[in-house]
């Protein structure tokens, strides 16, 4: 509305002016609010769905991880949602450039939410719902649909009730789980420059070692793994603090060159700058999964969905990753850390 300058408004034209103002304050106030009451069911409800699954098999009667997708399926989809693939959630996790693959295919297919299926080793059930973060973290700490159960009736009841009167835009959805393979991972590896031997140089550069604890690289989407899901915050800290103490004394014991322990994030070109041309990386995760990711055959008599932990050495200069030799990965990360110093060193 244009006021010439020293025009008065008649009455009629100022209630007609404030109506209008009015007007479009409460329509700007209602659109912020439907935005804000926006919830991870109502996404659910409009749009794909990608389920990560992490299964004990301990618990009897003995179920992997596609099992348990296949049984809860079809409750995912009596309530509404779309789930349209379902994957491993120890596999996706596995690496950084594996997990970025992933992030990468669900960005293409226009994946609007992740669900993470959870089955712990006394038998115990949980569901989150996460908007997908869109980029390689797929999740990130905030707003979830969450629930859980102690048996699988109990699990499939409370997942149909997510959209009770409520309207599901998703239709044609797919009535069995579908476990499709990523583009570039389909022999679960990508090329990341593992190589079977130990580094050179050691003895020339130092070796910088992050001190986060034991779950301080890790990030928010692999606290969901079956194994260490729910443990208290204290419970997490101790183990950090017992993790930091232990590896300055296996490494004043069993390394003889330079170190620098790391406990800021610095760039590679600052850490080569201070000769820290080697990096000490950490990976946790079932054995066949972290022997096939790194190009080592799997031996007869292991357990391949054992837990174990395994150390590298990262080149800084050539992004090369030093595995050694000899495979060392071991359950307990003090055997794994003090194997793996023991042969890439004199």
């Amino acid at each position: 509305m244009y006021i010439r300058e020293n025009t008065k408004l008649s009455d009629v034209d100022l209630t007609l002016f404030m109506k209008y103002i009015s007007l479009t304050g409460l329509m700007c106030f209602f659109s912020l609010v439907s935005i804000a009451q926006t919830t991870p069911v109502d996404q659910f409800l409009d749009g794909k769905s990608v389920v990560l699954v992490s299964a004990a098999t301990s618990p009897l009667p003995p179920i992997n991880w596609q099992d348990l997708a296949a049984e809860i399926h079809p409750a995912l989809v009596a309530a509404g949602g779309d789930p349209v693939a379902y994957f491993d959630l120890e596999e996706v996790i596995l690496t950084d450039a594996i997990k970025n693959a992933y992030a990468s295919h669900f960005v293409t297919r226009q994946i609007k939410n992740i669900v993470l299926l959870i089955r712990k080793e006394d038998g115990r059930l949980f569901c989150h719902i996460f908007p997908f973060s869109g980029n390689g973290n797929i999740i990130a700490p905030g707003n979830n649909w969450s629930t859980k159960a102690s048996d699988k009736d109990e699990f499939k009841e409370q997942i149909q009730a997510i959209g009770l009167n409520k309207r599901s835009e998703n239709f044609l959805v797919i009535e069995v789980p579908e476990y499709p393979a990523i583009p570039g991972l389909e022999n679960n590896s990508v090329n990341s420059g593992y190589i079977q031997a130990a580094p050179l140089n050691l003895d020339v550069f130092k070796l910088g070692i992050l001190l986060t604890g034991a779950a301080g690289n890790e990030s928010f989407l692999n606290t969901f793994r079956q194994d260490i899901y729910g443990k208290e915050q204290n419970q997490v800290m101790a183990e950090q603090r017992a993790q930091r103490e232990g590896i300055e004394q296996i490494f004043k014991a069993e390394y003889p060159f330079q170190t620098e322990f790391l406990t800021s994030s610095k760039s590679n070109q600052q850490l080569i700058s201070e000769k820290v041309q080697f990096i000490l990386m950490k990976q946790e995760g079932r054995e066949a999964d972290l022997m096939r990711s790194m190009g080592v055959p799997l031996e007869q008599g292991k357990n391949p969905d054992k837990i174990v932990v395994k150390y590298y050495i990262r080149f800084l200069v050539r992004n090369e990753l030093y595995i050694g030799e000899k495979w060392d990965a071991s359950p307990d990360w003090r055997i794994a850390l003090k194997d793996f110093l023991d042969q890439i060193t004199p």
